[in-house]
């Protein structure tokens, strides 16, 4: 009998081997495209859907299926966020230029909030039902040179149900991503005046799967 050693070393998880299996097939589809006289973009897109599949892997549950809100909050949260985020707004910079919230982490100065990106809001949710007969949610927006700003909403189980047909789209704007699950966000680092107020305050867990 081999040493235990050596019989760790030679084993593959059956994750590893269906994602092998998984990349091997999918480069053989784009090669067979190209030799077949089809467009180079769509092997790029083939591509691009792989790479989305292997990031979100070891996320949450599902969460390659379904917009962020939903694995951190559920379902019912997720269309009420939705449904009361605020419109897109710019607002005048230091130098007068109109500024849009954007996302801080691809873009920290006023030449990327000017519009051309699509605008942006973190999400935070406190949920009080249980005890006061609501729920409060915080939009924080964030804009280069200006820092943040805070809206918020409170609603009852009445808006709650209200906002059921809602429907959570990752085209949508602005773009809301929930603070509670997004990976490091205590550790971003910001210029002096932008330190984002909620840093070190929100809790890491969710239960959106179980609600």
């Amino acid at each position: 009998m081999r040493p235990e050693s050596v019989r760790e070393r030679g084993s593959a998880s059956v994750e590893q081997v269906g994602l092998s299996a998984l990349l091997a097939l999918a480069l053989a589809a784009a090669i067979a495209a190209v030799l077949a006289g089809g467009d180079v973009d769509a092997g790029r897109s083939l591509a691009g859907s792989i790479a989305r599949k292997i990031r979100c892997a070891p996320r949450l549950p599902d969460a390659c299926r379904h917009h962020p809100l939903v694995p951190a909050y559920g379902w019912p949260l997720a269309r009420l966020a939705r449904a009361l985020a605020p419109l897109p707004a710019a607002v005048p910079g230091g130098s007068g230029v109109p500024l849009y919230p954007v996302d801080f982490r691809s873009c920290r100065s006023g030449g990327c909030a000017d519009g051309s990106r699509r605008p942006t809001a973190f999400t935070e949710i406190d949920d009080r039902r249980a005890t006061l007969g609501w729920v409060e949610l915080s939009y924080w927006l964030y804009r280069p040179g200006l820092g943040w700003e805070r809206v918020v909403r409170r609603a009852s189980d009445e808006d709650v149900a209200a906002a059921a047909s809602t429907r959570v789209l990752l085209k949508d704007d602005p773009v809301l991503v929930p603070l509670e699950t997004l990976p490091g966000r205590d550790h971003y680092e910001f210029a002096a005046g932008e330190e984002p107020p909620w840093r070190w305050r929100l809790h890491g867990t969710h239960n959106g799967w179980s609600s």
